[in-house]
C-alpha cells in the first residue's frame, strides 16, 4: 500500500508535536542571514583577489553577473517550491516530496556534511585572522583554535536564542562590513592609475584565462543564498517572504560583487591587476586601500574582516540547527533533536549539536597541528561548496518532477517555474559541478596527484550514500519514521 507524503507524521507515545515558532523576521531579516553567510568583506578580501590571481581572468565583474542571473533562473524554480512546501528542512523537504524520501535523507545528510564543513572552515579563517589581528597590534599571541572556540560559544548563545536576536546582530554587522566595501569601491574608482574600463565587463575578458575554475571560485562567493527556505518556519509569510528574500539576495551580491571586483581591478590598473592580485593575495584590498584612503582604512577594514566571519558563522550555525531539527523532529534523527525551546522557540537543541561539532572538529585540526588557513579553511570551505552545488543540482531536479507529478491540478505555477527555469538550472548546476570536480585540486591548492584531491569529494559522495542507506533502513526497521520523512513541512498542493 502506498504511503501518502502528506500524511500526519507518526509521534512518540507520550509525546506532543512541537509546536512551530513564531513568525518573526521578514525579508530583511532573511536577507542579512543570507548575504552574511556569503560574508561581502571576506569575499572582497580573499575571494576576489584569488579569483584573479589564480586563474588571470580579468573579466571577473561579468561573471559574477553571469552566476547571479544563473541563480536567478534557480531561485524561480526553488521560489515556487517554497511556495507549496514550507517548513524548516529546505533541501530536504524539497527532495523529498520531489523526488521520494530516500533522496530527501541523501541530500539531508549531503547537506548536513556541507554546511558543517562551512561553518568549521570559516571559523579556522576566524582564528587565524584573529590571531594575526590581536598580535600585530597588541602583541599578544593567543592560538587560534582558542579564538574559534571563543567564537563557537558567542554564536551558539545566539543560535540558542529567538531568531529575531541573530537577525539584528547580523544587520549591525552587515551593515558595518558593507559600508566599508562600499568605502573601497568609490575610493579605487576615484583613484585608478589607469582609468575607469568596461573591459573588465566584456565577453572577451571574461573567458579569456583558467574559465572553470574562475566559475567555481565565484560561485562559492553565494554559497548561502539558498537558505531562505531554511527560515519558512519562522517569517511572517512564507509563501511570499523565501521567494522575495532569495531574489533580493541573489541580486544584491552579485551586483555587490561585481561592482567591487572592477573596482579593485580598476584600482590596480587593467594592465597589472592580475599580477597585483597574485602578488598580494587577501592583503590586496587592504594595500590598495592604504593607497587611496591611508592606513587607518586598512587597519578598520581588517578589524571589520573579523566580524565579517563572525556574522557569516552565525549564518551557517543557524542553518545546520534547523536542519537538525527538521530531522529530529520527523524521527530521522532523535526525535528529541526536533524539540523547540520552550522559551526561545527556538532549535536550541540542534544549535547545541552544531556547536559541539565545530568544538569537536577545531579541537582535532589543532591537535594535528593543522594550519587554519591552508587546511581547516581550504580544505573544509570546498568541500561544503562541492556539497552545496550538487544540492541544488538535486533541487532543480526535485522542482521538476514535483510539479510533473501535479500536472493534472492547479498549482498557480506557469511554465517557467514548473520546468523551463529548473531544467536550465539543472544543466548549468551539472557543468558547474563537473568543472568543479575537474579543478578540485586546484581550488585546494595541492597538485593532481595529492590524495586531498579525491577524498574530499569523496566525503560528500560518503554523507549521500549513508544517507541513501539510512533512509533503507529506516523503511525496513522503522516504517513509521520512514512515513514521516518531509511530512512535518506543509505540502498545500491539492
Amino acid at each position: 500500500m502506498a504511503i501518502d507524503p502528506r500524511a500526519p507524521a507518526a509521534q512518540p507515545t507520550g509525546t506532543a508535536p512541537p509546536a512551530p515558532p513564531q513568525p518573526r523576521i521578514g525579508v530583511p531579516g532573511i536577507v542579512f542571514f543570507i548575504i552574511a553567510a556569503s560574508a561581502p568583506l571576506t569575499v572582497a578580501a580573499g575571494g576576489i583577489p584569488q579569483s584573479l590571481g589564480v586563474t588571470g581572468v580579468l573579466g571577473i565583474p561579468l561573471l559574477y553577473l553571469l552566476i547571479a542571473l544563473l541563480l536567478a533562473v534557480f531561485s524561480a524554480g526553488y521560489a515556487a517550491m517554497s511556495r507549496h512546501i514550507t517548513g524548516a528542512g529546505a533541501f530536504y523537504a524539497y527532495a523529498a516530496h520531489g523526488i521520494g524520501r530516500t533522496a530527501g535523507v541523501g541530500a539531508a545528510f549531503v547537506a548536513l556534511v556541507s554546511y558543517n564543513a562551512m561553518q568549521v572552515g570559516i571559523a579556522g579563517l576566524f582564528g587565524a585572522t584573529t590571531a594575526d589581528f590581536l598580535e600585530a597590534r597588541t602583541g599578544l599571541d593567543i592560538p587560534w583554535w582558542v579564538l574559534v572556540l571563543a567564537a563557537a560559544a558567542v554564536v551558539g548563545a545566539l543560535g540558542y536564542r529567538r531568531i529575531d536576536v541573530g537577525a539584528k546582530v547580523l544587520a549591525v554587522l552587515i551593515v558595518i562590513e558593507s559600508g566599508t566595501v562600499v568605502v573601497f569601491d568609490v575610493a579605487a574608482f576615484g583613484h585608478a592609475p589607469q582609468g575607469v574600463s568596461l573591459t573588465p565587463l566584456s565577453w572577451h575578458a571574461a573567458t579569456d584565462g583558467a574559465l572553470g575554475v574562475a566559475l567555481c571560485c565565484i560561485f562559492a562567493a553565494f554559497m548561502g543564498f539558498e537558505s531562505a527556505a531554511l527560515y519558512g518556519e519562522e517569517c511572517k509569510d512564507p509563501r511570499r517572504t523565501v521567494g522575495r528574500a532569495t531574489y533580493t539576495a541573489v541580486a544584491l551580491i552579485g551586483l555587490f560583487y561585481a561592482v567591487t571586483a572592477w573596482a579593485m581591478i580598476s584600482g590596480a590598473g587593467n594592465g597589472r591587476a592580475v599580477r597585483y592580485a597574485a602578488a598580494h593575495g587577501p592583503e590586496m584590498m587592504f594595500a590598495l586601500g592604504t593607497v587611496s584612503l591611508g592606513p587607518l582604512f586598512s587597519d578598520l577594514a581588517q578589524l571589520f574582516l573579523i566580524t565579517s566571519l563572525l556574522a557569516a558563522l552565525l549564518s551557517f550555525h543557524n542553518a545546520v540547527a534547523r536542519y537538525v531539527r527538521s530531522l529530529g523532529r520527523e524521527g530521522v534523527l532523535p526525535h528529541g533533536l526536533g524539540a523547540l525551546h520552550p522559551r526561545y522557540a527556538s532549535p536550541a537543541r540542534g544549535s547545541l549539536v552544531q556547536t559541539a561539532v565545530t568544538v569537536a572538529v577545531t579541537v582535532l585540526f589543532a591537535l594535528a597541528g593543522r594550519d587554519p588557513v591552508d587546511d581547516v579553511f581550504t580544505w573544509l570551505t570546498n568541500l561544503g561548496a562541492l556539497g552545496v552545488i550538487l544540492l541544488l543540482l538535486v533541487t532543480s531536479v526535485a522542482v521538476i518532477c514535483y510539479f510533473a507529478r501535479r500536472a493534472g491540478s492547479s498549482t498557480g505555477e506557469g511554465l517557467w517555474q514548473r520546468l523551463v527555469a529548473p531544467a536550465l538550472s539543472a544543466v548549468a548546476l551539472a557543468v558547474i559541478f563537473y568543472l568543479a570536480l575537474t579543478n578540485f585540486s586546484v581550488q585546494l591548492g595541492v597538485g593532481p596527484g595529492n590524495p586531498l584531491r579525491w577524498i574530499l569529494p569523496c566525503l560528500v559522495l560518503a554523507a549521500a550514500v549513508l544517507g541513501l542507506a539510512w533512509a533503507c533502513f529506516l523503511r525496513v526497521a522503522r516504517p513509521a519514521a520512514y512515513a514521516a520523512i518531509g511530512t512535518c513541512a506543509t505540502d498545500d498542493a491539492p
